[in-house]
């Protein structure tokens, strides 16, 4: 793994298959556009969200997309993901987000 880029996690319940089916192919499309690691983790636990986390290094994972309820769109998740990703690329800490700043703004 790259440590400088990150990865992206998709997090959610075990019950939630179908409703992450979405986040899941929207998140790892971008991993796959932007070099990152992805994975998906399921829990036991029945909850209804399904989150998008990015992390880099030893940093504390972050909160960059949540579907609350009802089925999402590949293409809505996508362009949260992207604009999440964009916004973070201007953070001191997400320096390597900034060498690919081009590369996130041309994910949909």
């Amino acid at each position: 793994m790259d440590c400088s880029i990150g990865e992206l996690f998709v997090y959610a319940s075990c019950s939630s298959q179908k409703r992450m089916k979405p986040v899941s192919m929207a998140a790892q499309k971008m991993a796959r556009l932007l070099n990152l690691n992805f994975e998906i983790k399921t829990f036991r636990k029945n909850f209804t969200p399904i989150y998008v986390y990015y992390k880099t290094g030893d940093e504390e994972p972050i909160p960059i997309y949540c579907s609350n309820n009802g089925q999402s769109r590949m293409d809505e998740v996508c362009e949260a993901l992207r604009d999440m990703m964009f916004v973070l690329s201007f953070h001191p800490k997400h320096r390597a987000l900034r060498r690919i700043r081009k590369e996130i703004m041309q994910f949909s």
